[in-house]
């Protein structure tokens, strides 16, 4: 329990250690053969994800950053996605991977990846941590995905509760 919010385990940091890695070697693997590899996190629940993911990424990596949220303060999508324009990346005839803490309703990413379409690049791939196929309402898929879970509000690794418990290593369920 952290600050009287009681949680469950659902992926241990040893579980997500060893998937980041494997999902590194599939990332080289099935892209292999470009130079390089622009990988855009979506901020702010992606950054340690993206941090360890390339670096098991054998390809040369320039990382840029998009800022995106559908939560605002609530548990819930609000349904309405905002964009920071601050965070622009520069992706025009780069190759893309896009990667995302994770993919519930799907909202987010769809408007992310709109937005990356409109700056034309190359190739565009998605990389999730975590989906959530039961909270999908929009028809996207990751190319990359590392876990599949229940329809559960989770923190952890990344994900946060109205700003906390981003720092936990692992990946837990809140059970209120």
């Amino acid at each position: 329990m952290i600050e009287n919010v009681p949680f469950t385990e659902l992926i241990s940091a040893e579980r997500i250690a060893a998937r980041v890695a494997e999902l590194g070697a599939e990332i080289s693997r099935d892209l292999a053969g470009i130079d390089e590899l622009t990988v855009v996190c979506v901020l702010k629940g992606g950054f340690i994800f993206t941090a360890d993911l390339v670096r098991h990424i054998t390809i040369p990596c320039r990382i840029e950053f998009i800022r995106a949220s559908s939560y605002g303060t609530h548990r819930a999508s609000t349904g309405k996605v905002m964009l920071d324009h601050h965070h622009d990346p520069h992706v025009e005839g780069k190759n893309v991977l896009l990667v995302e803490d994770i993919l519930d309703t799907g909202l987010t990413i769809t408007r992310v990846l709109e937005e990356l379409r409109g700056h034309n690049p190359a190739s565009l791939h998605v990389c999730t941590l975590l989906d959530k196929p039961s909270a999908r309402t929009t028809p996207v898929k990751a190319d990359f995905t590392g876990f599949t879970i229940p329809d559960v509000y989770v923190v952890g690794y990344g994900l946060d509760a109205a700003g906390k418990h981003r720092e936990l290593p692992y990946v837990a369920s809140l059970n209120a």
